[in-house]
């Protein structure tokens, strides 16, 4: 009798197999002939050579699905299996960036956001500028996933400047959940909506994502990464161009920012909106503006936004 050893790489088993291993025992159906037995990762195959070699083949077209799409049920398992199919046929998927966990399918949601998309395709360095909710940091974090997921790079780096907390702050390796600071919480918010929380944890164990403050990049080189400096309008003059001088070789680098809400000093200037007047006529970057049409929280945000504007512009 042959044996067959298949390990899932860079997947969560109780996912995959499903609870109570639901999702095994009904691959095991389809192959009546073969003895198929999961451990953790590992799944052991035995019987007749070919049946072997058409249950690897359809097998690993599963898993490829599972990695693409971050879910399985029992309507794709039976599509791969029986017609060897690993497509969603009904979305477009050159406007899909990722599917996140669940399968949740994330794409840019407005023509802004779009643009703001093809814009990082053909740029190496983007600014992403406009008010909250505009989905600036979340569209940028995604790209920076599909980047990673299609190993363009091999690693994340986003980083904020921690104003008000000095960026006395240790480095995040560790527990997770007790060191990742408050200033970090959205970017590990919108990672946790694209990744498994298992890979996400295992990812930034080592170092594939660095979840940073904007003081950890001195001295730095960054090489083959996809580097995110959210909230840049509270970064200074020499932060601005400390961080923007440690662009190694492939790294793509995302600027993103509100200059409404400086949160600076008084009379210090925003990097950000020095670094957009400096730059804006340079070759190779590519600056692009979100407004209120781009938001896509709740409906209520827009209204919200629109209320300040009313007194603001009074004053």
């Amino acid at each position: 009798m042959n044996e067959r050893i298949i390990e899932l790489i860079d997947i969560a088993p109780k996912d995959f197999w499903g609870a109570q291993d639901t999702h095994l025992e009904i691959i095991k159906k389809y192959y009546p002939k073969l003895k198929i037995v999961a451990r953790g990762t590992t799944l052991k195959a035995f019987g007749e050579k070919e049946v072997l070699d058409e249950f690897e083949k359809r097998f690993q077209r599963l898993m490829l699905h599972f990695t693409r799409y971050n879910n399985i049920d029992d309507n794709v398992i039976e599509r791969v299996i029986m017609d060897g199919q690993d497509e969603r046929k009904s979305y477009d998927h050159d406007k899909i960036l990722v599917h996140g966990v669940g399968g949740k399918i994330i794409k840019a949601m407005t023509p802004n956001q779009q643009l703001l998309v093809d814009t990082i395709k053909k740029n190496d360095m983007v600014f992403a500028v406009g008010p909250a909710g505009t989905g600036k940091t979340y569209t940028g974090v995604a790209m920076a996933v599909k980047a990673l997921k299609e190993k363009e790079v091999k690693r994340i780096i986003l980083t904020r400047p921690a104003v008000e907390a000095g960026e006395n702050l240790g480095f995040l390796p560790g527990d997770m959940k007790e060191k990742l600071d408050p200033y970090m919480q959205p970017l590990y918010d919108a990672l946790r909506d694209m990744l498994p929380n298992e890979k996400l944890e295992d990812y930034i164990l080592k170092g594939i994502i660095q979840i940073a403050p904007l003081a950890f990049m001195r001295g730095r080189t960054l090489d083959n990464a996809f580097v995110i400096l959210d909230e840049a309008q509270n970064t200074t003059h020499s932060q601005m161009k400390m961080f923007l001088t440690r662009m190694g070789k492939n790294a793509k680098f995302m600027i993103t920012g509100d200059p409404g809400q400086v949160d600076l000093p008084r009379r210090t200037i925003s990097g950000l909106k020095e670094a957009i007047l400096v730059l804006k006529d340079v070759d190779g970057i590519g600056i692009i503006y979100l407004d209120d049409k781009d938001i896509v929280r709740h409906r209520l945000v827009k209204k919200v936004i629109d209320a300040y504007k009313q007194i603001e512009n009074h004053d």
